[in-house]
């Protein structure tokens, strides 16, 4: 682990906040370093606010010498995704169409509900424009790099959270998954990323992908995780379909191991390509709970290829989310999303209920299948980070999802929990990620089987000394 203070996590920096070895003010003068140090290669941030982020440290840091801390995220420093509201900030959403005068007066429920636990907010990342691909970049913010290699994408479209994260810029960040928004960036830069089950962490306001997007944590440990899980899972009256609290203690229920648990194991799907070193740590991965005392099985889960399927659903929420933008207007859009916008606009009601009717059939066929097993284990992407300035490797059509990342969009349509974690490097030194799944609903067995995984290796504890 990192002796360097940008590198604690949050449940490092709480533990020495208790005891007194370490200040919140030095904690977040620590990212705040980092930030001014790395920002100006990586392009993370598209909004830093040094005043506020130091005055909530110093806030942090009187509550805790007066023992009374609001939670145990009370002044630990992370980042916001730019398509959450964040009162006093514009949320810009990587986009030229939004008014940065506002009013920016709302928080998102996530947001709202980290500040009441007291975390420290270092400013807004950035993303892909509206989050609509696997890279990110935008007309508004420009390129993101990522810090494994500069000349590499994070991934997208929380890569700005991914770059801050894997370079010390934060010890946290609130992001969105609409298709693996969450789970590739922390494949591609050795980080640990939860897309929950759909409705378990509180959004606002709707999304135009509906019930395809998600609100959930990135970390650099399991653990962050669950603390985070436990803060941004409290309720919210904004969001209609949110799932009822239930209390769950994340934190409380990570060290259960796997032993005896019915975990099965697809390589690739039963169609896709895969890198050949992907193939390699996963298989090595699912060897490993074998050993860990698991019941693992090589078994394709009921699904397919069901990139139409989502293409529909997410072409349609695009064009209804530009509904009334005047075609001159598009021009302004990031290059490839304004097609996105016309292709949303020619699929036909009959066509978008289909595509529905068959969501419906895989998350009919996905809750049979979990009924054979707990867990579902596969790798998050089928390639490593490729270079900025592409929306997919070379060689691969641009907006060929499928054939880089097909192994995080069907769980958006599901609605599953799903989760990356660090499963190694490939030769070239690049970070791999691991993706563990779990019926609808099991987000605390999912973030248990990852702490068993983490617990067993040693691949997150590598970090970028830049």
């Amino acid at each position: 682990m990192s002796t360097e203070i940008e590198y604690f996590g949050a449940a490092e920096l709480s533990a020495l906040y208790g005891s007194g070895e370490l200040s919140p003010i030095a904690a977040v003068r620590a990212a705040l370093a980092a930030i001014a140090a790395h920002d100006g290669e990586l392009n993370a941030f598209r909004l830093v606010d040094e005043e506020s982020a130091l005055g909530a440290a110093a806030e942090s840091e009187r509550r805790w010498q007066a023992k009374s801390p609001l939670s145990p995220l009370d002044g630990v420093p992370l980042s916001i995704k730019d398509l959450l509201l964040t009162r006093g900030w514009p949320t810009l959403r990587g986009s030229k169409l939004i008014d940065p005068d506002g009013p920016w007066d709302e928080d998102a429920p996530g947001v709202a509900r980290l500040r009441e636990a007291g975390a420290v907010i270092l400013g807004k990342t950035n993303t892909a424009e509206f989050g609509w691909k696997g890279a990110t970049d935008s007309p508004l913010a420009g390129i993101t790099r990522n810090p494994w290699n500069p000349k590499l994408t994070p991934g997208g479209s929380s890569g700005g959270a991914a770059a801050a994260l894997a370079s010390g810029m934060g010890a946290l960040a609130l992001c969105t998954d609409g298709g693996g928004s969450i789970r590739n960036p922390a494949g591609f830069t050795n980080l640990y990323g939860l897309k929950p089950s759909f409705g378990r962490v509180p959004a606002y306001p709707p999304n135009p992908i509906g019930t395809l997007a998600n609100v959930g944590p990135m970390a650099r440990s399991v653990g962050d995780l669950a603390l985070m899980m436990n803060v941004i899972a409290r309720p919210d009256a904004r969001d209609w379909l949110s799932l009822p609290y239930d209390g769950t203690d994340y934190l409380a229920e990570l060290e259960g191991g796997v032993e005896d648990l019915r975990i099965a194991y697809s390589a690739n799907l039963g169609f896709a390509a895969v890198d050949d070193d992907i193939s390699r740590l996963i298989g090595a991965a699912a060897q490993l709970f074998s050993d860990l005392g698991a019941r693992v099985e090589a078994v394709d889960p009921p699904l397919g290829d069901c990139t139409q399927i989502f293409e529909t659903h997410w072409h349609v929420g695009v064009a209804s989310a530009f509904e009334g933008l005047p075609d001159e207007k598009l021009e302004l859009l990031d290059p490839g999303l304004d097609r996105f916008v016309l292709a949303g606009r020619e699929i036909s009601l009959m066509a978008y209920v289909v595509a529905q009717n068959a969501r419906t059939a895989l998350g009919q066929a996905m809750r049979g299948f979990h009924e054979q097993y707990d867990l579902l284990i596969l790798p998050t992407t089928a390639v490593t980070a490729f270079p900025v300035e592409r929306r997919a490797p070379p060689g691969i059509g641009e907006d060929d999802w499928a054939a880089w990342s097909p192994f995080s969009y069907p769980f958006n349509l599901t609605m599953q929990p799903a989760l990356s974690v660090p499963a190694g490097f490939s030769a070239a030194g690049l970070p791999v990620g691991l993706q563990i799944v779990g019926a609808m609903h099991r987000d605390a067995l999912v973030l248990r089987a990852a702490r068993a995984f983490e617990r067993a290796t040693e691949h997150g504890l590598r970090v970028v000394y830049r």
